[in-house]
């Protein structure tokens, strides 16, 4: 067998494997954007409705439903946009702090020498160790305890607590491939510790900043179990009201879909628009130009 054509079957088997994986990963976002748009007569059909006329009542349930009422059919509004607000404000919060304390952190444990450096860079990698379920109780009880049930920022400290671990991990591996030199050369010229972090350290680790923030977004974005637990009607994000959606003949797998394509949309603009940063954060270090 010739060279060329032994390469061009590679190449060919490459792109089959790579096609199959995109097929699987992206199906089920297809077949959700899909369902979204059907009517529950389309959605439950056997076969599978590929062709269909497609409907925005899913999408307009989401923030006006419709009722019966002695007056005829009544549209009140929902507490979607409330829920998304607060999956926002509480996401966007703990990603600001996460991302700040974490970059401070790093740069402290990359530039100096302290003692049991190892030792405590351990500890706070070992607070992503335990599954959430193990600490659930005693948050419950120490938030109770607190009065911080039911707010938002009782949410906000919390997952910044569990993103913190990572933020400060990634941004460390990030700031230890930028030259000392840099800091060391703006500080003979005149500069503070801290200004000549701001001014020749902090530009270049905005790349580390940038994957760093999208991992965490997407980490607090979807997380489930302790927003369950500790937030009430005032706090809910979006994942526990998905979960309680309920219908009078069964789950509103209509409703379901319609919320979750509006709450998957700010994530995938965001990661869209991070995509350049996001490469060349997650590369970092390994490709050398």
């Amino acid at each position: 067998m010739r060279r060329s054509n032994k390469k061009t079957i590679l190449r060919t088997i490459r792109f089959v494997m790579i096609a199959l994986a995109t097929i699987v990963f992206v199906f089920p976002i297809y077949w959700m954007f899909v369902t979204s748009f059907k009517t529950r007569v389309d959605m439950f059909a056997m076969p599978p409705k590929w062709v269909f006329t497609p409907t925005l009542e899913n999408y307009m349930d989401v923030f006006l439903k419709v009722h019966y009422t002695i007056y005829g059919l009544t549209p009140t509004p929902t507490d979607f946009d409330r829920f998304l607000f607060n999956s926002v404000l509480i996401s966007l919060s703990s990603v600001a702090l996460s991302v700040g304390f974490g970059t401070l952190a790093a740069y402290s444990f990359s530039r100096f020498e302290l003692k049991g450096k190892d030792t405590w860079l351990f500890f706070i990698l070992s607070t992503r160790m335990l599954p959430p379920i193990a600490v659930l109780v005693p948050m419950f009880l120490m938030y109770r305890t607190l009065g911080l049930m039911n707010t938002h920022i009782g949410l906000i400290l919390l997952y910044t607590m569990f993103n913190l671990s990572f933020a400060v991990w990634m941004m460390k591996g990030f700031i230890d491939e930028i030259p000392k030199e840099l800091e060391e050369a703006a500080m003979i010229d005149g500069y503070s510790r801290i200004r000549a972090f701001i001014k020749a350290t902090l530009p270049q680790a905005l790349t580390g900043m940038a994957a760093t923030a999208v991992f965490c977004l997407i980490t607090s974005w979807n997380e489930f179990a302790f927003a369950y637990v500790t937030s009430g009607f005032e706090s809910r994000t979006v994942p526990v009201s998905l979960a309680r959606i309920r219908g009078e003949s069964g789950i509103n797998w209509g409703l379901i879909t319609a919320s979750e394509v509006i709450y998957l949309m700010p994530v995938i603009i965001f990661t869209f628009l991070m995509q350049r940063y996001l490469l060349r954060g997650v590369t970092f270090g390994t490709i050398k130009k």
